[in-house]
Protein backbone atom coordinates (compact mmCIF):
# COMPACT_ATOMS: atom_id res chain seq x y z
CA UNK A 1 0.00 0.00 0.00
CA UNK A 2 3.35 2.39 0.34
CA UNK A 3 4.23 1.54 -2.53
CA UNK A 4 1.06 2.53 -4.40
CA UNK A 5 0.53 6.10 -2.47
CA UNK A 6 4.81 7.03 -3.42
CA UNK A 7 3.74 5.88 -7.15
CA UNK A 8 0.33 8.38 -7.24
CA UNK A 9 2.35 10.98 -5.26
CA UNK A 10 5.44 10.69 -8.25
CA UNK A 11 2.26 10.85 -10.62
CA UNK A 12 1.28 13.92 -9.35
CA UNK A 13 4.73 15.90 -8.92
CA UNK A 14 5.83 14.54 -12.68
CA UNK A 15 1.69 16.03 -14.26
CA UNK A 16 2.42 19.22 -12.09
CA UNK A 17 6.04 19.48 -13.80
CA UNK A 18 4.58 18.73 -17.34
CA UNK A 19 1.81 21.01 -16.83
CA UNK A 20 4.08 24.12 -15.54
CA UNK A 21 6.12 24.15 -18.60
CA UNK A 22 3.30 23.52 -20.96
CA UNK A 23 1.87 26.67 -19.57
CA UNK A 24 5.85 28.61 -19.56
CA UNK A 25 5.56 27.88 -23.14
CA UNK A 26 2.12 29.48 -23.77
CA UNK A 27 2.82 32.12 -22.41
CA UNK A 28 6.26 32.72 -24.12
CA UNK A 29 4.27 31.97 -27.45
CA UNK A 30 1.84 34.82 -26.83
CA UNK A 31 2.42 38.39 -28.49
CA UNK A 32 3.34 40.71 -25.73
CA UNK A 33 0.73 43.78 -25.69
CA UNK A 34 3.57 46.05 -25.17
CA UNK A 35 5.38 46.92 -28.83
CA UNK A 36 9.40 45.60 -28.72
CA UNK A 37 9.93 48.98 -30.85
CA UNK A 38 8.38 51.62 -31.14
CA UNK A 39 6.48 52.20 -34.69
CA UNK A 40 7.98 55.06 -37.32
CA UNK A 41 4.91 56.53 -39.19
CA UNK A 42 5.65 58.41 -41.93
CA UNK A 43 3.35 60.91 -44.22
CA UNK A 44 4.41 63.08 -47.02
CA UNK A 45 4.87 65.75 -44.87
CA UNK A 46 7.26 64.71 -42.99
CA UNK A 47 9.63 62.77 -44.74
CA UNK A 48 12.97 62.34 -43.64
CA UNK A 49 16.36 61.36 -45.43
CA UNK A 50 16.63 57.78 -46.09
CA UNK A 51 12.67 57.13 -46.34
CA UNK A 52 11.86 55.08 -49.10
CA UNK A 53 8.87 56.40 -51.36
CA UNK A 54 7.74 53.39 -53.52
CA UNK A 55 6.07 54.20 -56.40
CA UNK A 56 4.92 52.94 -59.93
CA UNK A 57 7.12 49.86 -59.24
CA UNK A 58 10.32 51.85 -57.68
CA UNK A 59 11.85 52.41 -54.62
CA UNK A 60 12.95 55.91 -54.26
CA UNK A 61 15.29 56.99 -51.54
CA UNK A 62 14.65 60.51 -49.89
CA UNK A 63 17.90 62.24 -50.89
CA UNK A 64 16.57 65.73 -49.82
CA UNK A 65 13.89 67.92 -48.49
CA UNK A 66 13.39 71.60 -49.54
CA UNK A 67 10.79 74.15 -47.46
CA UNK A 68 9.79 76.87 -49.84
CA UNK A 69 7.90 80.06 -48.18
CA UNK A 70 6.19 82.59 -50.42
CA UNK A 71 5.19 85.18 -47.91
CA UNK A 72 3.87 82.85 -45.34
CA UNK A 73 2.68 80.31 -47.83
CA UNK A 74 4.68 77.00 -47.79
CA UNK A 75 5.08 73.89 -49.75
CA UNK A 76 7.57 70.93 -49.51
CA UNK A 77 9.83 69.28 -52.71
CA UNK A 78 11.50 66.39 -51.88
CA UNK A 79 14.97 64.81 -54.40
CA UNK A 80 14.21 60.85 -54.77
CA UNK A 81 16.50 59.62 -56.26
CA UNK A 82 16.69 55.47 -57.43
CA UNK A 83 19.70 54.29 -59.22
CA UNK A 84 20.84 57.30 -61.23
CA UNK A 85 17.26 58.51 -62.09
CA UNK A 86 16.61 61.45 -59.93
CA UNK A 87 12.91 63.41 -59.59
CA UNK A 88 11.13 65.63 -57.19
CA UNK A 89 8.11 65.17 -55.08
CA UNK A 90 6.00 68.41 -54.58
CA UNK A 91 3.95 68.59 -51.60
CA UNK A 92 1.67 71.59 -51.53
CA UNK A 93 -1.73 71.99 -49.34
CA UNK A 94 -3.70 74.90 -49.61
CA UNK A 95 -7.47 74.82 -50.19
CA UNK A 96 -7.13 71.00 -51.07
CA UNK A 97 -3.97 68.73 -51.09
CA UNK A 98 -1.68 68.67 -54.15
CA UNK A 99 0.94 66.16 -54.88
CA UNK A 100 3.42 66.10 -57.82
CA UNK A 101 6.17 63.83 -59.39
CA UNK A 102 8.17 65.49 -61.10
CA UNK A 103 11.34 65.06 -63.85
CA UNK A 104 13.95 67.37 -64.48
CA UNK A 105 14.26 67.91 -68.12
CA UNK A 106 16.78 69.61 -70.46
CA UNK A 107 15.14 70.09 -73.41
CA UNK A 108 13.16 73.16 -72.96
CA UNK A 109 14.96 76.06 -73.73
CA UNK A 110 13.29 78.56 -71.25
CA UNK A 111 14.67 82.32 -70.57
CA UNK A 112 15.27 83.78 -67.15
CA UNK A 113 11.44 85.63 -68.04
CA UNK A 114 9.43 81.99 -68.92
CA UNK A 115 6.21 83.30 -70.89
CA UNK A 116 2.87 82.95 -70.01
CA UNK A 117 2.15 80.23 -72.50
CA UNK A 118 4.84 77.75 -73.46
CA UNK A 119 4.78 74.29 -75.51
CA UNK A 120 6.30 70.89 -74.09
CA UNK A 121 6.44 67.70 -75.92
CA UNK A 122 4.27 68.81 -78.68
CA UNK A 123 1.32 70.01 -75.57
CA UNK A 124 0.25 73.49 -74.58
CA UNK A 125 0.61 74.51 -70.56
CA UNK A 126 -0.40 77.72 -69.70
CA UNK A 127 1.11 79.32 -66.28
CA UNK A 128 -1.21 79.13 -63.32
CA UNK A 129 0.82 80.81 -60.58
CA UNK A 130 4.07 82.70 -60.42
CA UNK A 131 5.67 84.79 -57.69
CA UNK A 132 9.11 84.62 -55.31
CA UNK A 133 9.94 82.30 -52.65
CA UNK A 134 12.42 81.62 -49.82
CA UNK A 135 13.84 77.93 -49.94
CA UNK A 136 15.27 76.29 -46.59
CA UNK A 137 17.14 73.30 -47.20
CA UNK A 138 17.04 70.45 -45.10
CA UNK A 139 20.19 68.73 -46.46
CA UNK A 140 22.74 70.11 -49.05
CA UNK A 141 20.72 69.51 -52.17
CA UNK A 142 22.08 69.03 -55.59
CA UNK A 143 24.52 71.67 -54.54
CA UNK A 144 21.78 74.41 -54.74
CA UNK A 145 23.14 77.37 -52.72
CA UNK A 146 20.96 80.41 -53.63
CA UNK A 147 18.03 80.77 -50.56
CA UNK A 148 15.57 82.45 -52.95
CA UNK A 149 14.07 81.53 -56.36
CA UNK A 150 11.14 83.28 -58.64
CA UNK A 151 9.25 80.16 -59.73
CA UNK A 152 6.49 79.45 -62.26
CA UNK A 153 4.15 76.83 -62.67
CA UNK A 154 2.18 75.41 -65.43
CA UNK A 155 -0.80 73.46 -66.34
CA UNK A 156 -0.96 71.08 -69.05
CA UNK A 157 -3.41 68.75 -70.65
CA UNK A 158 -5.52 66.40 -67.75
CA UNK A 159 -2.62 66.06 -64.48
CA UNK A 160 0.09 67.73 -66.41
CA UNK A 161 2.53 69.74 -64.59
CA UNK A 162 5.57 71.74 -65.56
CA UNK A 163 7.36 74.05 -63.37
CA UNK A 164 10.16 76.72 -63.98
CA UNK A 165 12.36 78.15 -61.32
CA UNK A 166 15.09 80.59 -61.73
CA UNK A 167 18.09 80.49 -58.47
CA UNK A 168 20.43 83.31 -59.47
CA UNK A 169 19.72 83.56 -63.08
CA UNK A 170 20.24 79.36 -63.46
CA UNK A 171 17.31 78.31 -64.66
CA UNK A 172 15.64 74.93 -63.48
CA UNK A 173 12.66 73.03 -65.30
CA UNK A 174 10.77 70.09 -64.13
CA UNK A 175 7.47 68.12 -65.25
CA UNK A 176 5.31 64.91 -64.47
CA UNK A 177 1.92 65.36 -63.40
CA UNK A 178 -0.60 65.43 -60.27
CA UNK A 179 -0.91 62.58 -58.47
CA UNK A 180 -2.85 60.96 -55.95
CA UNK A 181 -0.64 60.71 -52.70
CA UNK A 182 -2.48 57.02 -51.82
CA UNK A 183 -0.58 55.82 -54.81
CA UNK A 184 3.13 56.14 -52.63
CA UNK A 185 3.70 53.66 -50.24
CA UNK A 186 6.22 55.00 -47.48
CA UNK A 187 8.43 53.44 -45.66
CA UNK A 188 10.56 54.84 -42.74
CA UNK A 189 14.67 54.45 -43.63
CA UNK A 190 17.53 55.08 -41.07
CA UNK A 191 18.36 58.99 -41.75
CA UNK A 192 21.19 58.50 -43.76
CA UNK A 193 21.31 59.43 -47.35
CA UNK A 194 21.71 56.56 -49.52
CA UNK A 195 23.21 57.95 -53.02
CA UNK A 196 24.98 61.01 -51.51
CA UNK A 197 24.00 63.63 -53.81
Amino acid sequence: MLVLIWLGIGLLVCLGIVLLVQQRQSQALKPSSAPLVASVERSIFDLQLGDFVQYLGGDWVVEGRLTYDSNGYQWLEYLLQEGEQVCWLSVEEDDQLEVCWLEPISDLEISSTPPQKLTFGGEAYTCREAGSAKMTPSSKTLNRKAQRCQYFDYNGPGNKVLSVEVWDGKVEVTAGERISPTLLTILPGDGRRVYGV
